[in-house]
C-alpha cells in the first residue's frame, strides 16, 4: 500500500492587514482598514450554426470591477498626492497592488491592478460627540488586474499602522470668511462624496477597455450648529437679498475643514471655494426635549481642494 501523498497546497487563512503599494514600489503605502469590490467578470454570448441544434458559447471581454478601500492617516505622502491630483482634476493613474497579509504580517495573496483612477472619495460625518476613529472610503477604477499567490514575505510598512487613529470624528473645525465666530461651535458635519464618472472606451483587439475620467462632481456640504449662533450666518449670507438682490459672487465666500488629531496637530485640510447658502432649517420645537436646539445649513460648493498636512507637523 501506497503512503498517502503529502498535502502540498497553502494553508488557509484569516487576513489581518491590507497593505497598498503604488508605481512599482515594493515598500507598502500604508495599511488600510477594509476593502470591497475588486473582482472579475465576463459576459456569455450564446450562438448557433445554421440548421444545428447545439448552442456554442463563449466569454466576452472581461471587466474589471472598481475596489473602494476604507482609509484612515495610516497611508504614506503618495497616497494623499494621488487623492490632492484627484481633487485638483488631474487623472493620475497608477500601477500598483493590493496585498493581503496574515496576523504576523506575511503577505499571502496579491492583486495587482494597472492604469487606476481614483473615481470617488466618500468622508465621513463628522461629530462632536463621536470619538471613535474617521475613515474615507477611496474608490479605485482600474483597467486591468491580475490575481497573484503572495510571497510570504513581511510588509514593509511606510508609516506605522498605528497612525491609523489618529483622525477621530470629533476633531475637526469648519471655517468660512467672515463667519469664524459663528462657526466655533460646529456640531456636527454630514458626510459627503466627491464623484467623477469614469467613462468606458472599447477600441482595437484590446480585450479590456481603456477608462477616461470625466469632469468632477462636487457635493453639497450640510453642518449643524446651535440656534443662537445661527442668526449672524443666515445675515452675512442673505444681506444683499435684503435689497431685493439674489445671492451672487458678493456673497461667496471660501473656506475650509481642518482635522487634527487628539494633541491638535493638523493632519489634513479640505478647502472649500465659492459657498452660498443654500437653505437654513431650524430643528423641530419641542417642550418636552431636553437637547440643544440646532439649525441645519446646507451650503453649495463651486470647487474643493485636498492638503495634506501631516508630514509638515513631523
Amino acid at each position: 500500500m501506497q503512503p498517502p501523498s503529502s498535502n502540498t497546497q497553502p494553508r488557509a487563512y484569516s487576513a489581518a492587514h491590507f497593505g497598498l503599494e503604488l508605481d512599482g514600489n515594493h515598500k507598502t503605502v500604508g495599511l488600510f482598514r477594509s476593502i470591497e469590490g475588486g473582482g472579475v467578470s465576463a459576459e456569455v454570448m450564446s450562438y448557433q450554426h445554421g440548421a444545428n441544434y447545439d448552442v456554442w458559447r463563449q466569454l466576452g471581454k472581461p471587466k474589471f470591477e472598481d475596489f473602494k478601500i476604507q482609509v484612515g492617516m495610516a497611508m504614506s505622502k503618495p497616497f494623499y498626492d494621488w487623492m490632492e491630483d484627484f481633487f485638483a482634476g488631474r487623472p493620475t493613474r497608477k500601477n500598483g497592488a493590493i496585498v493581503a497579509a496574515d496576523f504576523y504580517y506575511a503577505e499571502r495573496a496579491r492583486r495587482e491592478f494597472s492604469e487606476a483612477l481614483i473615481s470617488a472619495i466618500d468622508f465621513p460625518k463628522l461629530d462632536a460627540t463621536d470619538k471613535n476613529a474617521a475613515y474615507m472610503t477611496v474608490t479605485v477604477s482600474p483597467e486591468k488586474m491580475v490575481f497573484t499567490p503572495g510571497k510570504g514575505q513581511k510588509l514593509e510598512l511606510s508609516v506605522d499602522d498605528t497612525a491609523a487613529k489618529l483622525w477621530t470624528c470629533c476633531n475637526f473645525r469648519l471655517a468660512m470668511d467672515g463667519l469664524d465666530a459663528s462657526l466655533k461651535r460646529v456640531t456636527k458635519i454630514d458626510g459627503f462624496s466627491i464623484k467623477q464618472k469614469i467613462i468606458e472606451y472599447h477600441h482595437g483587439g484590446r480585450r479590456e477597455p481603456v477608462k477616461v475620467p470625466s469632469r468632477v462632481e462636487w457635493p453639497n456640504l450640510v453642518f449643524y450648529v446651535p440656534e443662537v449662533d445661527a442668526g449672524p450666518i443666515i445675515d452675512e449670507f442673505m444681506k444683499h437679498a435684503a435689497d431685493g438682490n439674489p445671492q451672487g459672487a458678493a456673497d461667496q465666500r471660501n473656506g475650509h475643514i481642518e482635522t487634527f488629531d487628539h494633541s491638535g496637530k493638523a493632519l489634513f485640510n479640505v478647502i472649500l471655494h465659492g459657498i452660498q447658502l443654500k437653505s437654513a432649517s431650524p430643528d423641530k420645537s419641542d417642550a418636552n426635549s431636553e437637547e440643544i436646539k440646532q439649525v441645519k445649513f446646507e451650503v453649495s460648493i463651486e470647487k474643493m481642494e485636498f492638503e495634506y498636512l501631516r508630514l509638515e507637523m513631523e
